[in-house]
């Protein structure tokens, strides 16, 4: 059972798991999951999908093995309509009432559940790069904490389930990810400058540009999170990308690869209150455990994700 089965990672996922051989049941209510993204896989037979908001009660009928709760929306853009921002109600439900909901349906099933928690947990670090040990610096009440305190929430639920229920629990710890299916309008850096490099305008940084991300490409993070689901770890796992570039860097390589160099522009204010400075997943834990770190470049990531972006102005 996959929550949120309709996003961008919960596809790819449903995806990955059929292609092992496994069935899905997804479920999803389209606050930011797309049909579209499940289209393909209408008449297989081995995929259910159910809409609902987990939210609410979970029932699954039959017998299920995982559940794997990404239901959640997850950009910090309050100019975009699926930015968390705009749904602070409905991101803290998701990672409190549905991470309970989901955990009952592993929990009635004895079933593995693993939690999609991510690198906000951390907020603004003070240590680089961040490991799974790091307890975090955010901000409990600040504009970002919707989507924060939910999952911080949620990894907490998550092991009392596991220490308590005895429930066969993960966590990953999900860095900036990006390819085709990615909400075109999620306002985040990925897509916006994607957005108006083929458009020909220039691609606006916030700040001086000098804040870091690493940038998975998502082939990679969901082999990371198939490896953490088949494994019997409990601890919770970094799966990201942990190459640091800097915004200006991303910006000039977007503008680049596309070709119409538009340039950049610097707009002075802040993204959003709390915007972290430097983000980077210390992945000593996948390496390690999972055998696991990314092979996709950034060039290479970005060059099958552009042309997923034209498809998409040109549907619209």
């Amino acid at each position: 059972m996959i929550t949120g089965a309709a996003g961008f990672l919960g596809s790819h996922l449903s995806d990955r798991l059929l292609a092992e051989g496994h069935e899905v049941v997804g479920l999803d209510n389209f606050i930011t999951g797309k049909p579209e993204n499940l289209a393909h896989l209408a008449g297989n037979d081995k995929f259910q999908f159910i809409r609902h908001d987990v939210s609410d009660y979970i029932f699954v009928p039959g017998k299920v093995d995982a559940v794997m709760h990404f239901a959640s929306p997850a950009s910090p853009n309050p100019a975009s309509p699926i930015g968390y921002p705009n749904l602070p109600i409905q991101t803290m439900k998701a990672g409190a009432l549905g991470t309970h909901n989901s955990l009952g349906v592993a929990f009635a099933n004895k079933a593995r559940f693993m939690l999609a928690s991510t690198s906000e947990i951390y907020g603004d670090p003070l240590e680089h790069p961040q490991k799974e040990t790091y307890w975090g610096h955010v901000d409990p009440i600040g504009e970002r904490s919707v989507y924060d305190e939910a999952k911080r929430f949620a990894e907490a639920l998550t092991m009392a389930y596991h220490r308590f229920h005895g429930v066969n629990t993960c966590i990953v710890r999900i860095f900036n990810t990006y390819g085709p299916r990615m909400h075109i309008d999620d306002g985040r850096a990925v897509a916006n400058f994607i957005q108006q490099a083929l458009r020909g305008q220039k691609l606006t940084v916030y700040g001086d540009g000098q804040q870091t991300r690493s940038f998975c490409y998502v082939d990679d993070l969901i082999e990371g999170i198939y490896r953490l689901l088949v494994s019997d770890i409990h601890d919770p796992v970094n799966i990201g990308n942990p190459t640091e570039i800097t915004i200006e860097q991303f910006a000039k390589e977007i503008d680049d690869l596309v070709g119409k160099k538009a340039g950049l522009v610097f707009q002075k204010k802040q993204f959003l209150a709390g915007d972290p400075l430097r983000r980077q997943p210390d992945i000593t834990r996948a390496k390690d455990w999972l055998k696991w770190e990314p092979k996709i470049s950034l060039h290479d990531g970005l060059g099958k994700t552009i042309p997923y972006f034209k498809d998409q102005q040109s549907i619209a």
